[in-house]
C-alpha cells in the first residue's frame, strides 16, 4: 500500500495528485472553501473523464436570498471568478468560455451544496475513489489554481495524502454531511445561474477594462491619420483624399493598415457605399510611394476606371495625375491582342506591386481546364507569385455568395495559397477554418426555421472564422455608417422602400402553353450541337478523352469533357426557359438562333463541308471543329 505523503505544492503538489488519480468511473467528493473556473480550466481533461463530483462550501456560498437576482448582478461574496493569486489567468480575459464549459460541465456531472450558516472549523477535504486505487487529502485544500499548485502563490501548504484504505474514514465523514439536509443546502442551480451570467452579460468594470486592453492591443499601433502625415507621403494634399467622407477615410487607414500588415485587404461595404473613391485614395497612397498599379475590372466597368486616368473634363481627379493601368477580367485569359492601348503580347506582367480586382467575387471559383490556364490561374502564377511582392487590393458587396466557402479563393491571393499566413494572427490554418464554417452554415441551415435566428448562428459558429473575416476584410452597411457617424455630414440615405409584387399573364390571349408544358418540351431538346463527342467514332474516342479530360483534386478524381457536355446541355435549357423571365419575344428569338445553328450545321454536313480522314489524329483536331 501506498505511503502517506505531505504536499505543500513545492515538492509535490496538489493538481498532480488529482490528474493521477482522476479516471474513467472516478467519484470526486470535496469539502472547500473556494472553488473557481481557472481551477477546473486547469483540470477540465482530467473532470471530462470522471462520473460524479459532489462540493461542499464550508462557509453559506450562493445560498438563498430574498433580494431578486438582478440581470447584471454577480455575486462577489463567492470567489468562482478568481482569487487574489489567479489574477494572470484573469488578465488572460478567458472567462467567458470558460464559465460555458463550466456550465456545461456542472449540468452534466456535478452537485454542489453549501453550509447554510458559517461553519470556519470544518475541515476541508478531497476524496478520488476509484475502483482500483483511492486517494483522500485534507487540511489547506480548495479547489483554486493557487491552492492546487497550478500558479505561485504565497499560501503556505500543509495536505496530507492518504492512499487506499486509509481513505475510508474521511469519505465517511463526507458522506455524513452531504446527507445532512438540516446543514447543507443544495446551491447548484445558483452555481450555474452565476456562471451563466459570466458568459452571457457585461463583465464588472476591471474586466471591462482589461478586455479593451486585450482587444486593442494588437491594434494601437495601426496606421492613424497622424501617420499619415508623419509619412510625408502627400496623400492629405491630394483631390482624392480630401473628397472623401470620413467613414471612407477610416476604411481607407484600414484597409492600408491591413495591406501592410497581412498583403492585402477585401472592401466589401454595403453598395452606394464609395468602394470605388475608397479605392482611388488607397492607389493614390501607393502611388505616391512609386508603386506600379494595376486594375482588374469587369469589361463593363473598364470606362469608370480610366476615365480617372485620362486627361479629360470628366475627370475630377485629373489633378492627382493616377497612372494606374486598367485591364479586363476576360484579359487573363488572353495571350495577344489589344486591352485598349495594353499590348497583352509585350505586357510585363509580373511588375506589378499592387493589384486592384474590382468585383472579386468573380473569382470565387477556379473551375478546372486542360491545357490552358484560367483566369484565377494567370492572376495567381503570372502576376501576384512571380516578379516583384505584390500586394492585393479587393473590392466587392457580395464576396460570400452562396457558401461560406465562397472568400477562399480571394484570401488565397492575398496569401499567395499559404494556408498558415494567418498564424500571427491566431489562424493557424485557413482551409481548416474555412471547412468548418461551412460546415456549421450547414447544420444550421437545416434547422427549424424557430432555431435557425443570427444569435443561434453567432452562437454555433467558431470564432476563427470571424477572426479571418475581422483580419482581412472591412465590410460596414448603411445602418453602420448612420450609427457612427455624422449623419450630418453626408446626408441621409435614401429610404428603402418596401417591394411590391405585380404579376402580369404571360400572354394575355391564352394561347401560350402552360409553362410546365412548355418545361417539359424543352427538356426533351437533345441539344445535340452542345455535345460533339456523342458522334466521334467509338475507336477514337480514347484519343479525345486522352486529350480534353483531365484531373482534379490532385489526381483523386477525373472531370470528363462528355460530363462537361452533358451540363451544358442542362444549363442551355434551364437558360431557355430562364428567356421567359424576359418576354415570350425573348424567348422565341433565342429559340430561333438555336434552331438556326442546328440548320446551319446539318446543312454544312449534308453539303460535305468537313473532312473526315481515318489516319486524322484528335491532336489536330479542336473541340470547336468536331
Amino acid at each position: 500500500m501506498k505511503a502517506p505523503k505531505f504536499i505543500d505544492n513545492k515538492t509535490y503538489k496538489m493538481v498532480d495528485e488529482i490528474k493521477e488519480y482522476s479516471k474513467k468511473n472516478s467519484k470526486i467528493s470535496m469539502i472547500s472553501s473556494s472553488f473557481t473556473l481557472f481551477a477546473f480550466e486547469k483540470l477540465k481533461k482530467e473532470l471530462s473523464k470522471i462520473d460524479e463530483f459532489r462540493f461542499v462550501f464550508t462557509e453559506p456560498t450562493f445560498v438563498s436570498k430574498k433580494q431578486e437576482m438582478k440581470e447584471f448582478y454577480i455575486d462577489k461574496n463567492n470567489n468562482v471568478f478568481g482569487t487574489e493569486f489567479e489574477i494572470k489567468l484573469r488578465n488572460e480575459m478567458t472567462q467567458s468560455s470558460i464559465a460555458k464549459e463550466c456550465a456545461e460541465w456542472i449540468k452534466e456531472k456535478a452537485t454542489f451544496k453549501s453550509f447554510k450558516e458559517r461553519n470556519p472549523a470544518y475541515p476541508r477535504l478531497m476524496h478520488i475513489e476509484n475502483k482500483d486505487d483511492t486517494v483522500a487529502m485534507n487540511g489547506s485544500v480548495d479547489f483554486t489554481a493557487d491552492s492546487l499548485g497550478i500558479v505561485p502563490s504565497t499560501r503556505m501548504e500543509a495536505i496530507n495524502a492518504f492512499y487506499g484504505e486509509h481513505t475510508i474514514g474521511m469519505l465517511q465523514a463526507f458522506e455524513n454531511i452531504w446527507n445532512s439536509d438540516n446543514e447543507l443546502e443544495d446551491v447548484t442551480d445558483l452555481v450555474m445561474q452565476n456562471l451563466n451570467i459570466i458568459h452571457k452579460e457585461n463583465p464588472p468594470e476591471f474586466i471591462y477594462f482589461v478586455t479593451l486592453y486585450n482587444i486593442f492591443f494588437d491594434y494601437l499601433s495601426e496606421l492613424t491619420d497622424d501617420r499619415l502625415v508623419k509619412e510625408k507621403t502627400g496623400i492629405k494634399e491630394t483631390l482624392i483624399w480630401n473628397k472623401l467622407y470620413q467613414f471612407q477615410k477610416d476604411g481607407v487607414l484600414g484597409a492600408i493598415e491591413k495591406i501592410e500588415n497581412f498583403n492585402g485587404c477585401i472592401i466589401a461595404d454595403s453598395v452606394g457605399l464609395g468602394k470605388t473613391f475608397s479605392a482611388l485614395a488607397i492607389i493614390k497612397y501607393y502611388e505616391l510611394r512609386n508603386y506600379r498599379v494595376l486594375v482588374l475590372c469587369p469589361k463593363k466597368l473598364r470606362d469608370n476606371w480610366l476615365v480617372y486616368t485620362m486627361n479629360d473634363k470628366r475627370n475630377i481627379f485629373v489633378n492627382d495625375r493616377f497612372s494606374y493601368d486598367v485591364l479586363n477580367h476576360t484579359d487573363l485569359s488572353r495571350e495577344t491582342g489589344y486591352s485598349g492601348d495594353v499590348n497583352l503580347a509585350t505586357l510585363n506582367w509580373e511588375n506589378y506591386d499592387l493589384v486592384v480586382i474590382d468585383e472579386s467575387h468573380n473569382f470565387r471559383n477556379n473551375p478546372p481546364v486542360k491545357d490552358r490556364k484560367t483566369r484565377y490561374q494567370r492572376l495567381m502564377e503570372d502576376v501576384i507569385k512571380s516578379g516583384v511582392q505584390t500586394k492585393v487590393l479587393m473590392l466587392s458587396a457580395t464576396p460570400v455568395n452562396n457558401r461560406m466557402n465562397d472568400i477562399k479563393n480571394q484570401i488565397a491571393f492575398i496569401t499567395e495559397e499559404n494556408d498558415q499566413a494567418l498564424q500571427e494572427a491566431g489562424i493557424t490554418s485557413i482551409d481548416h477554418t474555412l471547412k468548418n464554417a461551412q460546415m456549421v452554415f450547414n447544420q444550421w441551415a437545416n434547422l427549424s426555421e424557430d432555431e435557425r435566428t443570427t444569435e443561434k448562428f453567432v452562437d454555433m459558429m467558431n470564432m476563427d472564422y470571424f477572426k479571418v473575416l475581422d483580419t482581412l476584410t472591412i465590410a460596414r452597411s448603411r445602418k453602420h455608417i448612420e450609427k457612427y457617424y455624422d449623419i450630418e455630414e453626408i446626408g441621409s440615405f435614401p429610404e428603402r422602400l418596401k417591394p411590391m409584387n405585380k404579376y402580369s399573364k404571360i400572354d394575355e390571349d391564352g394561347i401560350f402553353p402552360d409553362i410546365s408544358e412548355v418545361n417539359n418540351t424543352i427538356n426533351k431538346l437533345n441539344l445535340a450541337i452542345y455535345s460533339p463527342l456523342k458522334y466521334v467514332y467509338n475507336h477514337k474516342l480514347f484519343e479525345y478523352e486522352r486529350k480534353y479530360d483531365m484531373e482534379v483534386k490532385d489526381g483523386q478524381g477525373l472531370f470528363r469533357q462528355r460530363d462537361r457536355e452533358t451540363s451544358l446541355i442542362h444549363l442551355m435549357r434551364v437558360n431557355i426557359l430562364k428567356r421567359l423571365e424576359s418576354s415570350v419575344h425573348s424567348f422565341t428569338l433565342t429559340l430561333e438562333k438555336i434552331l438556326e445553328q442546328v440548320n446551319h450545321m446539318i446543312q454544312a454536313i449534308e453539303r460535305h463541308e468537313t473532312d473526315y480522314s481515318t489516319s486524322s489524329s484528335a491532336e489536330d483536331v479542336s473541340i470547336l471543329d468536331i
